[in-house]
């Protein structure tokens, strides 16, 4: 069983300590008074049920050759990104400042408030819908949202929601084989003092 370190989150940066850095030009700032209490879990891989290269990295900084691979004409132009990104080794990396506006959501609605980028937080897992995420994964996502939660008072205990939750019939991610269970469970554990694993 091995045990995730604690991270901690650098306010005045808003970068997550041990977290790769890689900014992204998609970002911008979040609106006047704009409180963080929404986290948001995606999915993704590049190409689509591919893991390990730097794809997502060049996506998320406007670097995706699209002669590359069909897919990546398909999204060439797109511009987006997100606060964090956790590779299938739980490998961290961080490419817009927490007090930043990442562009992860899309046009989204949770709880009648529309723009959910504006008051979220946009964590990527490099997964697909079709296959499980790993536990080094989930380990570190927990990991992530203690930090979070210690950081900033108003996401302590806020809403963990999917892509799917805030933009149904748009998008599917994290996909039906994310554990929201094992989330549960385990934000339950931290909050007793027990350590993801």
């Amino acid at each position: 069983m091995s045990v995730i370190p604690p991270l901690t989150v650098d306010i005045g940066s808003g970068f997550l300590t041990g977290a790769a850095r890689i900014d992204s030009p998609n970002q911008d700032q979040r609106p006047p008074g704009a409180a963080l209490d929404l986290i948001v879990i995606h999915g993704i891989s590049l190409p689509p049920g591919e893991y390990g290269g730097a794809w997502v990295e060049a996506l998320f900084t406007n670097t995706l050759p699209p002669e590359r691979h069909p897919y990546f004409r398909s999204i060439d132009g797109l511009r987006v990104s997100a606060h964090l990104y956790i590779r299938r080794d739980g490998q961290i990396v961080q490419f817009v400042p927490f007090h930043a506006r990442a562009w992860h959501a899309g046009a989204s609605v949770w709880q009648h408030r529309l723009a959910c980028n504006d008051y979220s937080v946009g964590i990527e897992l490099e997964g697909c819908d079709e296959e499980p995420y790993e536990s080094a994964q989930y380990g570190a996502l927990l990991a992530v949202i203690d930090a979070l939660e210690r950081a900033y008072s108003s996401l302590r205990g806020a809403p963990i929601v999917g892509h799917s939750d805030i933009a149904p019939g748009r998008k599917t991610d994290p996909g039906p084989h994310f554990d929201w269970e094992r989330l549960r469970l385990r934000r339950l554990g931290l909050a007793t003092g027990r350590h993801a694993t």
